[in-house]
């Protein structure tokens, strides 16, 4: 449950060379970081308008889209990691950036995760979706609490973001194998319901730490 020192989630990804390329020439452009940001949020929504529509077409179309899916939640994720490094290494954060930084990702998780619920004929499906949404946005609701209570935020998991993203991603993949070969949906039932069930964990664990922390000044 140990608190991280900065509202920056810590990623080693930013050390890699085409993250800083990339962070270069999109700061170069000129885009600034509040662009970038709700630029995730549009390809969240693709994500979302992929997971759930890919049973209303052929095979072919199914597995299509939900490479889609995976395309558009790993470019909300480089939209995340390169907002962050724009703002700073380039030097163009606002006052306002960290509404920008964090609010969107909100609306993205709900987008990806509530639309891969309905998109599933599983007769829960929606109700799985909401929970796996609604646990994933109280994951980052108590981090911020954390903060706005004096204490360094935690982004610790089991169900962090990245951890949800990289779960969405590969259960979309593997579904596009899963529906030409089996013509199941399992793979984004499990995932979301690990989803719900890690983000339930976090959400307590993160709370536990902020209880901690304040009882121990």
């Amino acid at each position: 449950m140990g608190i991280e020192t900065t509202s920056r989630r810590p990623l080693k990804v930013r050390d890699k060379a085409w993250a800083h390329s990339l962070a270069h020439v999109v700061a170069a452009a000129r885009i600034t970081p509040n662009t970038i940001s709700i630029a995730s949020v549009c390809f969240a929504a693709l994500a979302g308008a992929c997971l759930f529509s890919w049973q209303r077409f052929d095979t072919v179309a199914r597995v299509l889209t939900l490479v889609g899916a995976a395309a558009g939640i790993q470019l909300r994720l480089i939209c995340n990691l390169i907002d962050g490094m724009v703002a700073v290494e380039g030097k163009m954060g606002t006052k306002s950036g960290e509404v920008f930084n964090d609010m969107p990702d909100r609306f993205a998780d709900l987008m990806i995760l509530v639309g891969a619920g309905y998109g599933l004929m599983f007769r829960w499906g929606p109700e799985l979706g909401w929970l796996a949404g609604t646990f994933a946005v109280m994951t980052a609701y108590v981090r911020v609490l954390g903060g706005a209570l004096g204490l360094k935020q935690s982004f610790a998991g089991p169900m962090a973001k990245q951890h949800r993203m990289a779960i969405m991603t590969f259960s979309s993949l593997a579904t596009a194998v899963e529906t030409v070969v089996f013509h199941t949906e399992y793979v984004l039932i499990a995932a979301l319901g690990a989803i719900a069930l890690g983000s339930l964990y976090t959400t307590f664990s993160r709370a536990a730490g902020i209880v901690t922390g304040l009882e121990s000044k």
